[in-house]
């Protein structure tokens, strides 16, 4: 059997492959999804794809399955890792660490102003797939990215380095990274003047280079053998759905519960009203990653999150119980034990996401401020990722959820609309958005299920 397109999604621990046909005309069609163990440990990720490939085409009742194009996403060997150093918390680091999470990142360090030599210790320990430098507004503050551009140029030289600050530094930037024969993208300026955001230029660029250089990850020197077209980190796919969709559908959120962590995804300019009391720059597109809230690997730590009502839904011997539940629940039992916890990653990811409005002393006496996210515009929520796509009841859990929001917290309206993308396809179609865009909304409306 011949599809048009293949789409990998190589995560952690599983490996998803979803076929796909008539992507060139008006009926595009999701055909099946095969899944396999992620063979990281086998020291390449092929043998993984290549028995989802073979279980999707068991599953399509065919002996064999090629396919024209084959595209992938990929969070394994620690994902899109980088490290992101700037100037100013609120202002250019702020900014840069915008970019890198919209682009799918796993930031495992953020350092302010200059580095020092524990600063570098703990860099080296975090081993980034690319350093982002920014600081400096253009024509402002310049010492700060060099110093920390040098600095880190040494300790780390095989290291992709991506320059996204003050303008005024780019030519000495080249000129230093030529000396020292470091590999540097250099973009716009993440913050290029007070109290405005430029993200997209570093946003683009960190996926192109984590494509360019994904080879260089354990277990990922075959992968551009197996697959044709674009290589996008998972999370990254998934905000460049998110993103394709707000202009189908307004304002949305999308809420990824997965086995490690929870990821928040929200594209909107939030409430006109609320412009004159916001104090911050917010990107149309904001990702937030809660690396303490997955439901397999960081259990613990989302029953330590837990309120006291959430745990009451939790039978006496939970801790024992449990201990035998796999990544992905076995039967219905399984998955009730599971339910709860989905629903704390949700909650405190969303709280997490969620600006508040906030009482300010001023010279010109108390002023009333937005701090941080603004969701009241949001109308849709989106469901997706492993837990949220195959446990039954989690389109009750999210209605729930809504319901009982903090009312100090500026979340989305109780009566908005809760989908849930039952197919498991937003990643894969963010991926596929970037040759077939029509193709990929119109499969993914298929796979949303209003709640």
């Amino acid at each position: 059997m011949r599809v048009d397109l293949l789409i990998a999604e190589i995560g952690s621990t599983t490996t998803v492959v979803n076929a796909f046909s008539g992507i060139h005309g008006e009926s595009p069609r999701f055909l099946g999804q095969g899944l396999a163990a992620t063979s990281i440990g086998e020291g390449d990720v092929t043998l993984g794809l290549d028995r989802a490939r073979e279980q999707l085409a068991r599953i399509l009742g065919v002996s064999s399955l090629e396919s024209e194009e084959v595209f992938a996403t990929s969070s394994a060997a620690g994902g899109l890792s980088m490290t992101v150093h700037g100037l100013v918390p609120e202002m250019t680091v702020r900014a840069a660490r915008e970019a890198a999470l919209g682009s799918g990142a796993v930031l495992k360090a953020v350092t302010c102003g200059h580095l020092r030599d524990h600063d570098i210790q703990g860099i080296l320990a975090a081993r980034p797939r690319i350093i982002l430098i920014a600081g400096g507004t253009d024509g402002g503050e310049r010492e700060t990215a060099l110093h920390n551009f040098i600095k880190l140029a040494e300790a780390l030289p095989g290291t992709p380095f991506l320059y996204a600050g003050n303008a005024a530094n780019q030519d000495e930037i080249r000129s230093l990274a030529r000396e020292k024969e470091i590999k540097v993208y250099v973009t716009e300026n993440v913050y290029p003047s007070l109290d405005q955001l430029n993200i997209e230029p570093a946003r683009a660029l960190i996926q192109a280079i984590f494509e360019e250089h994904i080879v260089e990850a354990p277990g990922m020197a075959h992968i551009h053998e197996a697959v044709t077209g674009p290589i996008m980190p998972t999370p990254g796919a998934v905000m460049a759905m998110a993103e394709i969709l707000y202009g189908e559908m307004g304002d949305l959120l999308a809420l990824d519960v997965g086995g490690a962590t929870t990821d928040v995804h929200s594209v909107t300019r939030g409430n006109e009203a609320l412009n004159e009391f916001r104090i911050d720059p917010e990107p149309l597109a904001k990702r937030t990653v809660e690396g303490d809230l997955g439901v397999y690997v960081n259990r613990e730590h989302v029953l330590d999150a837990m309120s006291a009502r959430e745990k009451e839904s939790l039978p006496k011997d939970y801790q024992n119980l449990l201990r035998s539940v796999p990544e992905v629940p076995g039967d219905q039992d399984q998955a009730a034990l599971i339910l709860p916890l989905v629903r704390t990653c949700c909650r405190e990811a969303l709280d997490r996401h969620a600006g508040r409005m906030r009482e300010q002393y001023t010279p010109q006496g108390r002023r009333t401020v937005v701090r941080g996210r603004d969701l009241t515009a949001v109308r849709t929520l989106i469901g997706t990722g492993g837990a949220l796509t195959r446990l039954e009841g989690a389109g009750d859990l999210l209605n729930d959820l809504l319901r009982e929001a903090d009312p100090e917290r500026l979340y989305p309206p109780p009566d908005l609309n809760v989908m849930i993308d039952r197919d498991y396809l937003m990643a894969s179609c963010g991926v596929m958005a970037r040759s077939y865009p029509a193709a990929a909304v119109r499969i993914l409306f298929q796979s949303l299920t209003r709640e």
